[in-house]
């Protein structure tokens, strides 16, 4: 049987993983939040007080690393080592380890099956920065979802505010866009549309439109 893979690229605050979770929903898919994966690297490297900036001491540690992805009631949910960190992934101080972890190419490639032993066995809805370049090249779709930085900086404000995180919109910005630069010039897998990409501006967008943008194209392209 072949399964259909939806790939969905761009970067942080872009809204990616709530309107693939909710595209998905509604294709009938499952969704894959590829960024969560990361983000429990990061989060295992900060508990050990590993060098982020060293490569060589991140990849040290990947061997003590076991990262699954399960679907519980239909939610998607990250273990590490057998703990759920699905809540401890989404800390700001995270988002920096994540961004730092993933550029260090012994990290992308571990991750790398996990990823792709998904779409192999299931109709999915990926959402990352390199699915529709790397992770998933023959995607079925690819969109490359973005807005303007400083929409981007204020949707993440809200979602941490509604969160309880005692942030400044500033911070939120200046975070955004050090992650921007760092996953846009890393060497390893930088952030960019795939030339067959669809660009999905979202600046205008609310969710509900963002959410048609993507299974409308979908559905077209397929």
């Amino acid at each position: 049987m072949k399964y259909i893979s939806v790939a969905i690229d761009g970067p942080v605050g872009a809204g990616k993983s709530t309107v693939a979770r909710e595209s998905a929903k509604r294709l009938g898919f499952i969704y894959c939040d590829t960024g969560a994966l990361y983000r429990a690297v990061g989060l295992y490297c900060t508990e050990k007080g590993a060098d982020l900036d060293d490569a060589c001491k991140v990849a040290a540690v990947l061997d003590e690393i076991k990262v699954e992805i399960c679907l519980i009631d239909g939610v998607q949910h990250v273990f590490l080592n057998g703990r759920d960190v699905s809540e401890e992934i989404r800390l700001p101080e995270i988002s920096l380890a994540a961004s730092a972890v993933s550029a260090v190419a012994e990290v992308r490639a571990a991750l790398l099956g996990i990823q792709r032993e998904i779409a192999e066995n299931n109709n999915v809805v990926m959402d990352g920065r390199d699915i529709g370049t790397v992770v998933l090249p023959n995607a079925d779709v690819k969109i490359f979802l973005t807005a303007a930085p400083e929409v981007r900086a204020k949707r993440r404000y809200d979602e941490l505010i509604r969160k309880g995180s005692n942030v400044t919109y500033e911070e939120v910005l200046a975070d955004l866009n050090k992650r921007d630069y760092n996953d846009s010039h890393r060497a390893e897998a930088p952030l960019k549309q795939a030339d067959d990409a669809i660009l999905a501006d979202t600046t205008d967008m609310d969710f509900g439109q963002s959410v048609e943008f993507v299974c409308r194209t979908v559905k077209e392209r397929l």
